[in-house]
Formats: structure tokens, sequence, C-alpha cells
């Protein structure tokens, strides 16, 4: 007498086992992919913002090297003090800025 095996034409565990295991692959590679993305765009924002700060850490030290010159001395004037030269006329547009307008006016 011949052995009959059992063979089940349908769904078996072990489909089940290699389903779920593809699934959590797919579902790893994928959300590595946007991970590695996000890190980039932040790399990139990183980069920008190292650019920009060592473009000022150098405007900082020409600063630092001319602290004694009277070109620096009437920049800081002007820019921080808002101080003017003697007979020097100032125009102000009440519209633009009215925060300046508002400084002068106290």
């Amino acid at each position: 007498m011949k052995k009959k095996g059992r063979r089940k034409s349908g769904f078996r565990l072990i489909h089940l086992i290699i389903l779920l295991i593809v699934f959590w692959i797919g579902k790893t590679l994928i959300s590595q992919s946007i991970m590695i993305k996000d890190l980039n765009s932040k790399r990139i924002k990183e980069e920008d913002e190292i650019t920009l700060l060592k473009e000022e850490i150098e405007e900082l030290s020409e600063e630092i090297e001319n602290k004694d010159s009277l070109t620096f001395v009437e920049k800081i004037a002007r820019e921080d003090l808002r101080m003017v030269r003697p007979r020097e006329i100032i125009y102000i547009d009440k519209n633009k800025d009215k925060s300046l307008f508002n400084f002068f006016r106290k």
C-alpha cells in the first residue's frame, strides 16, 4: 500500500510566516529610506547654519581687528546709537518703519 502524504493545497503556516517576513522587510526598508531622507535634509540645514556662523565669525574677527579705527567707531555710533553728524538731516518715512520713528520721537 502506498502512503498518502498530507498535502494541503490551501494556505499553510509557512506561507503566513514568509508573508510576515516579507512585510517586515518591506516596512523596515521604507522606514529606513524615510529616515535617510530626513537626516539628509537635516544635514543640509546644519551645513548651511555652519556656513552662516563661519561668515559671522569672520565679520566679528574683522571688527575686533578694526576696533580702534575711526570708521569702526563711526559705524557703531550710527548703527547702534543712532547718532548723526552735525548739520546732517535724516528723513524718516512714517509708513516704512514705525519703530525707528518712535525711537526719534521720544
